[in-house]
């Protein structure tokens, strides 16, 4: 499931970093948040006694974090964007030992340190022309993200898809008001949509955020975020296997490394998940 996630997530960011050359980076995120409430809001039960926090968790962690995210995605690279997101694992595993007192040991904090050194080879050179607030802007998201992770780690096990379903009910009106106030020209985009565009929408509401969100709520309900996160790293290893499928980027020598060096430091975190386990368990 963890590495269901990272895929999904991965190459939804290259969909998206082609997406929002037509849409606007915050109205294409009301988009995609519609067409998930439309998709499992009637095939899941509202979770009344939690519609108050699930509306703070979208506001953070949908409203605001894409909104910073993918706005900043539009000035700069993929690849210098999927470096910058990696700050929520470092972001998450902090605020997890802050707000929820668990401690990842020595060899989990060793294999995210090596796993997000590689991270730091895979990353292209950022464009110097106005990429710094950019780069500011997907680093306030990725803690933004990491903010709403563990507000939604305090949650429980209330079920992923019923989470990610009123989440984007609720993200899906804050969006569309973000962007009425933020941009311009929205009937014209979407009268100039063509089936590719649309396509690229749907991808993001169904299978990244639909299907990537279920599943990582759901793991992140039954598990430490220290455990969980750390699968998180694979993400700029598929992201940077799709620039190159489909936005035709170069695969570099360095990007090559740097994807062997995330996949050799997850593989830290999870040898000593298992020499940890207990005999007759998996």
């Amino acid at each position: 499931m963890g590495i269901t996630v990272a895929l999904v997530w991965g190459m939804g960011v290259v969909f998206a970093k082609a997406a929002i050359e037509h849409f606007p980076p915050v109205f294409l995120m009301s988009l995609r948040f519609a067409v998930t409430a439309l998709a499992l809001v009637w095939f899941v039960q509202p979770p009344w006694a939690l519609m108050r926090p699930i509306c703070a968790v979208a506001f953070v962690s949908a409203a605001i974090q894409y909104s910073l995210t993918f706005t900043g995605l539009k000035g700069v690279d993929a690849s210098t964007a999927v470096l910058i997101i990696q700050l929520e694992v470092p972001f998450l595993v902090l605020l997890g030992a802050i707000f929820l007192a668990e401690r990842p040991g020595m060899q989990k904090l060793m294999g995210i340190a090596i796993a997000f050194l590689g991270v730091a080879f895979i990353a292209g050179e950022p464009s110097p022309a106005g990429a710094m607030k950019s780069m500011f802007m997907i680093a306030g998201g990725a803690f933004s993200w990491a903010v709403g992770q563990i507000m939604v780690r305090k949650l429980g096990d209330i079920g992923g898809f019923t989470l990610i379903a009123w989440m984007a009910v609720f993200a899906t009106p804050q969006l569309f008001v973000m962007s009425l106030f933020l941009e311009r020209n929205h009937l014209e985009h979407l009268r100039s949509a063509d089936w590719v565009i649309w396509s690229t929408v749907l991808y993001l509401g169904l299978v990244m955020t639909a299907l990537g969100y279920g599943l990582w709520y759901t793991i992140l309900g039954r598990n430490p975020v220290s455990r969980v996160a750390p699968f998180l790293l694979l993400l700029p290893v598929f992201s940077v296997i799709g620039s190159v499928l489909v936005l035709g980027e170069d695969l570099t020598a360095w990007r090559v490394f740097g994807g062997l060096v995330v996949i050799s430091g997850v593989g830290l975190v999870l040898i000593e998940r298992k020499l940890l386990a207990t005999p007759g368990t998996s």
